[in-house]
């Protein structure tokens, strides 16, 4: 039985659209969100009954990703960049299409935390003052002006604000496994509230509506992180919600009557809602299956409005009505031209590494005739500590559809399998993940589908970093290699980390190494210093305006590798920075990755 399906191309996969920033306007009539459908993300409005969509900003260079109505359902706050250059602002449209920026500062970044309960005033992070922090400041919707609530001279993270403005709860962690939460009053100052021994993870979400209680995620005596209150008055602390994978965040509705959060399920992301005065679960009648994000429910509190993927479909837009217990579906994202039964179920997978350890990971593989083998490719996620999952990917099905197996390795080092299995690869990376990655051609082989003579590897920053990294310390191991903005010099990356970086920085250098103390470590794990060792062919794909993993890596990696005289591709976006946003830059790299590995692979 012959079960080819039909082949699509690129501009067919990336001309599906993708949605973001989801917010529900003040009379419920509108819902507001991003999209790329122009090419670009611009800001759109659509009425809650799904017509009527209406196209708010028109940039055709940087993307403009709505925040939300101002209280007057008139003016909406939105933000943008420069190219991909992470240095965000936040701009406010009046009416009349008019685009006004609030954070003007050439070299300042903001980022926006939410709205005052009296509806007056926003609250916004900016490092205005010192390009190293973020400092919380309070702007009057008004007048426009500016108020500073608290100088950040330590390097918090700001987590929250009680209503009556009173508390500030703040965030900072010691080691990516171990982090304090603190509050901050005028009166008081900083205040420490998770003294502890070991490595436990303490991070404030919300307060309550009264202000007597701080919710906040934790780990403590726990493998995975769960939601927790603290009575401020009292300072006693009692769970709230636990699962038997990672709480991700709580967030509360406008007015508290529901508190939500996200569970990090097995590579899967759903949400549970709660009564907030009883605890008890909503039910969400005809609640669709898939990945659930960009969850916003209106100040009304009777619509929520969200985001549901599902790998062989990109996010649409859906609304429910709490009081009438209906769901309805406002966009069809994927593109007419696909049929999705012709697209590839992800599928969740785990298999033992070198050493015995379960690896979690996504397969996805192609519709084969009886008896053929396929290509695969080994797929690694950023970060390091990210996490691959069951969402749409538009490269994925792609290549997927041409032909090649996907297997989207969670090595030890990735989040969402607990804190044991996070912190197991620090100070070791490029070794013992990289590993776990090698080990997974063994289960694409034992599934009998797959030709083992031709297995690739293929990731972004920290999965490009192990890219380089398989073929520099394991040539043997991979027949190719698609390097996507990855790291080749962890000395050079770790010593020009962005500004607002700071407060991460001696997270980064106890997880991969300080490039200061450590630097023989830190060379023996970067690829650059030994690339002569890399054999097989490579491609790699850049951004010109990447702030975390600069140009200069992927320029000294092809220069070297050019010089073994292997095959190597490079191809440079002069518009984008950290990740590829514009439609004719991913029809552009996407097509190469693929022509790359059906001439190699």
């Amino acid at each position: 039985m012959i079960s080819v399906k039909k082949k699509y191309s690129i501009e067919q996969f990336i001309n599906c659209e993708s949605l973001l920033g989801v917010s529900i306007s003040p009379d419920d009539e509108k819902v507001l969100y991003g999209s790329d459908r122009s090419g670009v993300y611009n800001t759109y409005a659509v009425s809650r009954t799904g017509s009527n969509v209406e196209q708010l900003t028109h940039s055709d260079d940087d993307r403009m990703i709505p925040i939300g109505y101002f209280p007057d359902g008139r003016k909406f706050l939105y933000t943008s960049d420069q190219g991909g250059n992470e240095i965000t602002h936040l701009f406010m449209q009046t009416e009349d299409g008019k685009s006004i920026d609030l954070t003007p500062g050439v070299q300042e970044k903001a980022q926006f935390h939410r709205w005052s309960r009296d509806e007056e005033h926003f609250f916004y992070e900016s490092n205005k003052r010192d390009p190293r922090y973020m400092d919380l400041y309070e702007m009057n919707i008004d007048t426009l002006e500016p108020t500073l609530l608290f100088k950040n001279e330590d390097g918090y993270f700001v987590s929250a604000i009680s209503h009556d403005k009173k508390y500030i709860a703040l965030h900072k962690p010691r080691t990516s496994n171990d982090s304090d939460m603190f509050i901050y009053t005028k009166e008081d100052g900083v205040k420490h509230l998770s003294e502890h021994v070991g490595d436990v993870q303490y991070q404030p979400v919300a307060f309550d509506s009264d202000s007597k209680f701080l919710y906040f995620l934790t780990d403590e005596n726990h493998e995975f992180s769960y939601v927790k209150r603290l009575c401020l008055s009292s300072g006693n602390s009692e769970d709230v919600a636990k699962e038997k994978w990672d709480i991700l965040t709580a967030r509360f509705s406008p007015n508290h009557k529901y508190l939500y959060y996200y569970v990090n399920n097995d590579g899967k992301i759903e949400v549970k809602v709660l009564e907030s005065e009883t605890g008890e679960y909503v039910e969400i009648v005809g609640f669709p299956e898939g990945q659930i994000n960009g969850l916003s429910i209106s100040r009304s509190e009777q619509y929520m409005a969200f985001l549901v993927n599902r790998s062989t479909a990109p996010a649409n837009l859906y609304v429910y009505d709490f009081e009438a217990k209906e769901l309805s579906c406002l966009t069809d994202t994927l593109n007419p031209e696909i049929k999705e039964s012709d697209l590839v179920d992800a599928r969740v997978v785990h298999y033992p590494s070198f050493d015995g350890l379960e690896i979690p990971a996504i397969y996805y593989e192609p519709h084969l005739e009886e008896g053929e083998k396929a290509p695969a490719l080994i797929w690694v996620h950023g970060g390091p500590g990210g996490q691959s999952t069951v969402d749409f990917s538009p490269m994925i099905q792609y290549l997927v559809n041409h032909g090649y197996a996907v297997l989207a390795v969670n090595n030890r080092g990735s989040s969402g399998y607990g804190k044991t299995f996070f912190k197991a690869a620090d100070l070791k990376h490029g070794e013992v993940d990289l590993a776990d990655c090698i080990e997974g051609k063994k289960f694409l082989i034992d599934t009998g589908r797959i030709d083992e003579n031709r297995i690739g590897i293929i990731g972004g920053s920290y999965g490009g970093y192990m890219t380089l990294a398989a073929l520099a310390f394991q040539p043997g191991s991979f027949e190719v290699g698609v390097n996507i903005f990855g790291v080749s010099n962890w000395e050079r990356t770790l010593k020009s980390i962005p500004a607002w970086w700071e407060a991460m920085r001696e997270l980064l250098y106890k997880k991969i190494g300080d490039p200061y103390t450590q630097t023989d470590y830190i060379r023996s794990i970067s690829p650059l210093f030994h690339a002569e060792k890399i054999n097989k062919p490579l491609i790699v794909l850049q951004g010109a305006n990447d702030p975390r993993v600069l140009q200069v890596e992927s320029d000294d990696i092809v220069e070297k590798v050019k010089e073994n005289g292997v095959p190597v591709e490079y191809i440079v976006f002069e518009d984008e920075g950290h990740g590829f946003t514009k439609r004719e830059n991913q029809i552009k790299g996407y097509r190469a990755i693929r022509e790359f590995l059906d001439k190699y692979l």
